[in-house]
């Protein structure tokens, strides 16, 4: 589900309706201090509950006075985050623009 790399997060399931519970709680409790890369690269599929969970776990890493970058977002999240008009506001990592 979400694995962590040293302050590397990594998401291998779907991040939709089904899981977004799951993966907020998970997520939110990996978050540190500091930045937060969160690679989606092997995110399978998203719904719009992906969007949600992206400003969730990035709300709750400022309240640990932390960021979270976000990297390898799918072809399908940056076309729903682009459809919603919402895709500058997830923070990317340099190299991923």
């Amino acid at each position: 589900m979400i694995t962590r790399h040293g302050n590397t997060l990594r998401v291998t399931v779907a991040m939709n309706m089904e899981t977004a519970s799951a993966l907020l709680d998970a997520g939110t409790v990996l978050l540190g201090e500091g930045e937060t890369q969160i690679d989606l690269g092997e995110v399978p599929d998203v719904d719009s509950a992906a969007l949600g969970l992206i400003f969730e776990w990035i709300r709750h890493a400022r309240k640990r006075n932390g960021t979270v970058v976000f990297t390898h977002l799918p072809p399908s999240l940056v076309s729903l985050a682009t459809l919603y008009g919402a895709l500058d506001l997830i923070p990317l990592k340099a190299t991923d623009h």
